[in-house]
């Protein structure tokens, strides 16, 4: 069964003919056809990490950018996301950064979405077997990251173009060439080609094969199918190269030497640095310290927050890493922190420019509202902010929609929002200077609330009870 294909912002055919590129002005066909150029600037950046193989092919990988007739030097480049999750996370955006590198170089790229291999479970750098995932949830998954992978070449497209023509973003999903195979036919066709000592001697399989759990065979047959789609791509897109993270090198071995023996040709694989947190655990949801992509899951907020928080030895790389910055400009950025640290130039850039390409520009600019309100304590900002983003930037606050009644008080709104306890005590909290709304502390319970300055433009009030509890009020027929 044929794949569906999505193909989007794609500016020239789908694959390259040597007119095609031969029509840009010089300096397009330079950028484009400099393999040698764009595989070493990404590896000085530090985005690409190994190349494999890295020799002794008929073909060496630089070359193959920059072969022959201009036409020929486009290629295609993929990448697969599993989906074991509803959402991306940030330890996914190195991986799709290369391919966008890629793309704006003029090449076609292709993020695969796993919704088949996605129900055996990827046992790179596992200890133990994932969980169990049903088809209908791994389907749902799968749809959600082929909508988040839609939106992150969409935004790259609209706030990142640099006037070069582009090549294609395209999303297919690889149960579509595995869910018309009867299971003997791909044994009987694809299984013989494989070795039993070859796979095994895989250091992820070894791993998982001495551990108390074990290895299940669907586990074990993850690397056949990684291998396969591939093969698959290769053969129906001329796809070449794969791309992804530096833990999966027993699958990378595995698809080259079943396309090279099948087909006689010679592929490539390029791994990008996995990102780790501060204990060097990486990212990711099994090790429960994943930042979501997806809005519902971490908001632009959060997103920004965690990069504006990087420390000053590593905000330099992942400034190289994570946006397309020219590195002389990075250079300077990083020049006027060491006169500037306290502005935090660097990290606020970094954070910028990721909010921005995962949620567009209404996302970073919501970032920088939630940013100013939390702690910089702006009514302004306050003001402007929607009724989602208080939700997003106040997770554990209480939300309420109360009537304003005439003479309403201070103390009427605390207890009416379950924020002080009744009697003396809640009372003695506000003379005592422990509640404020909107940032303004007040200290007699008995004030009738003002709109403008207790009740915000936007019919909001934000309730702080102590340091750290918030109450969200929404105010109804103002």
């Amino acid at each position: 069964m044929a794949a569906p294909v999505l193909r989007c912002f794609s500016r020239g055919r789908w694959f390259g003919t040597p007119g095609w590129l031969a029509i840009l002005p010089l300096g397009l066909r330079k950028a484009h056809s400099g393999g040698q150029g764009l595989l070493a600037m990404q590896k000085k950046r530090g985005l690409f990490k190994e190349f494999f193989p890295d020799r002794g092919t008929e073909i060496e990988l630089p070359e193959l950018f920059d072969r022959g007739t201009a036409g020929n030097s486009l290629q295609t480049i993929y990448c697969g996301f599993d989906p074991t999750a509803d959402s991306l996370h940030v330890g996914h955006l190195l991986a799709l950064l290369g391919l966008f590198h890629f793309q704006r170089a003029g090449h076609n790229v292709i993020a695969v979405v796993g919704g088949a291999t996605a129900r055996l479970g990827d046992p790179s750098g596992r200890t133990k077997e994932r969980e169990a995932m049903d088809a209908e949830r791994v389907q749902t998954n799968a749809l959600a990251l082929r909508r988040g992978l839609e939106s992150l070449a969409a935004n790259h497209h609209q706030f990142f173009a640099d006037g070069r023509t582009w090549g294609s973003f395209t999303v297919l999903d690889n149960s579509a060439w595995y869910q018309m195979q009867p299971l003997v036919d791909f044994l009987a066709t694809v299984g013989g080609h494989f070795r039993m000592g070859t796979l095994l001697s895989r250091q992820s399989v070894q791993t998982r094969l001495k551990s108390p759990e074990g290895m299940s065979l669907a586990e074990f047959l993850y690397q056949v199918l990684q291998a396969y789609d591939f093969y698959y791509l290769f053969q129906h897109y001329g796809c070449r190269v794969q791309l992804g993270g530096s833990d999966q090198l027993g699958n990378i071995v595995s698809g080259y030497e079943f396309i090279h023996k099948l087909t006689g040709e010679d592929v490539f694989r390029i791994t990008v640095p996995l990102i780790t947190s501060t204990t060097g655990a990486k990212l990711g949801k099994s090790a429960g310290n994943a930042v979501w992509l997806n809005r519902d899951k971490t908001s632009p907020f959060e997103l920004y927050q965690f990069f504006v928080r990087q420390q000053d030895d590593s905000v330099e790389k992942y400034l190289k890493l994570f946006t397309f910055l020219p590195l002389s400009e990075i250079n300077h950025i990083m020049q006027l922190h060491v006169k500037e640290p306290e502005k935090r130039g660097p990290q606020k850039r970094l954070a910028a420019e990721v909010t921005k390409l995962v949620h567009g520009r209404e996302g970073l600019e919501s970032a920088k509202r939630c940013t100013q309100a939390l702690y910089h304590n702006s009514i302004d900002a306050l003001e402007v902010m929607s009724d989602e983003e208080l939700k997003e930037l106040f997770k554990e606050a209480s939300f309420s929609e109360l009537v304003l009644d005439p003479g309403t008080s201070v103390l009427d709104t605390c207890r009416k929002a379950n924020a002080i306890p009744d009697g003396p005590r809640g009372y003695r909290m506000i003379t005592e200077g422990g509640v404020s709304i909107n940032h303004r502390q007040v200290t007699n319970p008995e004030s009738v609330l003002v709109v403008g300055q207790h009740i915000l433009k936007n019919g909001l009030s934000l309730l702080k009870i102590g340091k750290r509890n918030f109450y969200i009020i929404k105010w109804l027929q103002l």
